[in-house]
């Protein structure tokens, strides 16, 4: 599954650079909100849940190598950290709804935990 189709049936906000989304495979998926839980836990080319939208979110998924990561909740970050993702390559998208609600989304378009 790409990228393009996730934002798009999820109808996520784009808060980062764009990228040719279509073009960017996501293999799996993890939520945690619990920094060293994800980086023990998460996979390259994951896309990352969270309602987390400080700069940590950033250097986490630069670690792991993200396909993305989704913020929820509302919840946005700032513009530095929005700065940061975008000069390390990491995609941050938005949704005004509850990780438990976009998990089970995920879940329904066939994305697994790796």
């Amino acid at each position: 599954m790409n990228l393009h189709e996730i934002i798009t049936n999820l109808h996520l906000h784009v808060l980062t650079d764009p990228h040719d989304f279509a073009n960017i495979e996501v293999e799996s998926g993890y939520t945690s909100d619990l920094l060293s839980c994800v980086m023990t836990g998460a996979s390259s080319r994951c896309v990352w849940v969270t309602l987390i939208a400080h700069n940590n979110v950033v250097a986490v998924a630069a670690l792991l190598d993200v396909a993305a990561v989704i913020i929820t909740e509302h919840a946005l970050p700032d513009e530095a950290t929005i700065q940061k993702a975008n000069e390390q390559g990491i995609i941050l998208l938005s949704t005004p709804h509850p990780s438990f609600h976009v998990v089970g989304q995920l879940w329904e378009m066939g994305l697994r935990a790796n």
